[in-house]
């Protein structure tokens, strides 16, 4: 089990949500394998081979279960309730194959990615300023999209260079397969395991803040398109100094050494925060909920109209 010992005291809650949702002073996120998930009056039990513990499910901000991991309705029923996003994921978190609902339940946030997405001109909006988050000094103005690819190829091909030199950590290229993982070099197993952890934190943020996965403005064509997009927001910083730093480390236990010290580094850089606050910087969706008992509206074209209302 990977989690993290943050100290802070567990309230448990079910919290307003008619209010933004904001990850502050949470854990960021806690990976578990083999392990039986029970309800145990207002908080879960994590029950596993090694022994038994309460899982702060009201400050966690996603809980990964990996292989051999079994969940009752009613603790499902309580992460939910306190805004915990829940994900099923193959062993170390490096497949994503279901997930549950996250905190907003109102699909306004979604609607206007859709419209964004939609346009071709707010979507190249949207693309030329994802690309200029990841450049602290911006870019040059009136490049071409091709050319701003050029420019991100040139930035991630120099990290790479840079933190091999400062760990002495070879590196010939990004190569790895799924149906061969073994024959990875250490580096690419630690970079494959930290960035699972980093989609892992981009999908529970975009379902928490009420957006959709699979709207990517950037990437296109897959379930998890905008999860790439968020992620590569963070990856060189948060991800590469972590994975050629254990790398560089002797021992067993590469892909949990980097799990873990990423848990660390992503809650010390409040992460989630981060990238809830980026989402609405991006796509302008910090809004507030309408109230979620409410029933929702009616489209109609000349504008949406009242719901759960005899209209006769």
């Amino acid at each position: 089990m990977t989690g993290n010992g943050a100290g802070n005291g567990i309230i448990w809650h079910r919290q307003n949500l008619r209010e933004l949702p904001k990850f502050r002073d949470g854990t960021s996120y806690l990976y578990l394998e083999h392990t039986r998930l029970e309800q145990d009056g207002r908080g879960v039990r994590a029950y596993h081979p090694e022994g038994m513990i309460t899982l702060p499910v009201a400050s966690l901000g996603v809980l990964l279960l990996g292989p051999g991991c079994s969940v009752s309705h009613e603790a499902v029923k309580a992460l939910s309730d306190t805004g915990c996003s829940v994900l099923w994921v193959g062993e170390g978190g490096v497949r994503l194959y279901a997930s549950g609902l996250g905190e907003s339940r109102s699909a306004l946030r979604l609607q206007r990615q859709a419209r964004l997405w939609a346009n071709p001109d707010t979507r190249l909006r949207v693309v030329r300023q994802m690309y200029a988050m990841r450049f602290p000094g911006g870019l040059p103005d009136g490049l071409t999209l091709q050319q701003i690819r050029g420019h991100e190829g040139a930035r991630v091909r120099d990290a790479y260079a840079r933190y091999s030199r400062a760990y002495g950590v070879r590196w010939e290229q990004r190569q790895y397969k799924q149906t061969d993982w073994e024959r990875a070099t250490p580096i690419n197993k630690a970079l494959s395991a930290g960035n699972a952890c980093v989609y892992g934190l981009a999908h529970a943020a975009i379902l928490a803040t009420g957006y959709s996965p699979a709207l990517g403005f950037v990437h296109t064509g897959k379930m998890l398109s905008f999860v790439y997009d968020v992620a590569d927001l963070y990856k060189i910083e948060v991800v590469l100094p972590t994975a050629f730093r254990e790398a560089a480390t002797p021992g067993d236990d590469l892909e949990r050494r980097v799990r873990t010290g990423l848990r660390d580094h992503m809650t010390n850089l409040r992460l989630l925060e981060r990238m809830a606050a980026d989402l609405h910087l991006l796509l302008g969706g910090d809004d507030m909920d309408p109230d979620p008992t409410a029933p929702g509206d009616l489209w109609d074209p000349l504008g949406d109209v009242q719901g759960g209302v005899n209209h006769a």
